[in-house]
């Protein structure tokens, strides 16, 4: 790992988070979201699709109907259905017509929210990651090329609307999830959303500070 490096060091055993944790404010769950590890489960079939899981470091929030910037404002459609349903689903969109985004939806059911994961900190399956976005690992640099940005993390992971979208995060049993490993997040700071037009004044993105995984470089406002 890069030597400035938060996260770094041997993972151990990750626990699935329950469905109530995404039951809550986005703002909530993002910033709660940092530290906590997303998983692909591997094929123990097959060496080349061994288990990838990486570091939340980047995220963010999405408030719901009322946030223009959200999927959700124009309501309950066949493509934003997940994001309505319960809570801790993914929710998978194809965007600029070559990457996919990784959300997870939060709130009661009925009531739309969610996070968009928008960058990670590789910490298994390494080779595998860089088998998927196509490239070589020749020093730690190019470690960085791997999941910093929210279509490459989605790349890295073989992440596909098709494949992953409702599916439940809160459980190994869809080959996604999002776990705690018992990390706790040190340095979060918020900024403004990137990326966007509409709504991007909202300090609505949340970083952990100084990590170089970090998919884009704004002034914390908190």
């Amino acid at each position: 790992m890069p030597k400035s490096s938060q996260t770094s060091g041997h993972i151990r055993q990750i626990r699935p988070l329950e469905r109530a944790f995404f039951s809550r404010d986005p703002r909530r769950v993002a910033r709660e979201l940092l530290g906590k590890v997303l998983v692909r489960a591997g094929d123990s079939r097959a060496i080349e699709t061994r288990r990838r899981s990486a570091r939340i470091v980047e995220v963010e929030a999405y408030l719901g109907a009322e946030d223009p910037a959200a999927h959700a404002a124009v309501g309950n459609t066949a493509r934003t259905a997940v994001l309505f349903g319960p809570p801790g689903h993914a929710y998978v969109y194809f965007i600029y017509g070559n990457h996919y985004c990784l959300n997870v939806s939060c709130e009661p059911e009925g009531r739309a929210g969610s996070v968009l994961i928008r960058a990670l900190e590789p910490l298994s399956g390494v080779e595998e990651m860089a088998r998927a976005r196509g490239i070589e690992i020749g020093g730690p640099k190019d470690l960085l090329k791997l999941t910093s940005g929210p279509g490459r993390l989605a790349q890295a992971f073989d992440i596909t609307r098709a494949r992953d979208n409702g599916c439940e995060l809160t459980s190994s049993a869809g080959g996604l999830l999002i776990g705690d490993d018992g990390y706790r997040a040190k340095g979060i700071r918020t900024t403004c959303r990137i990326g966007i037009t509409k709504a991007a004044d909202k300090p609505l993105r949340y970083i952990l500070a100084g990590n170089p995984f970090v998919s884009g470089r704004r002034i914390s406002v908190t």
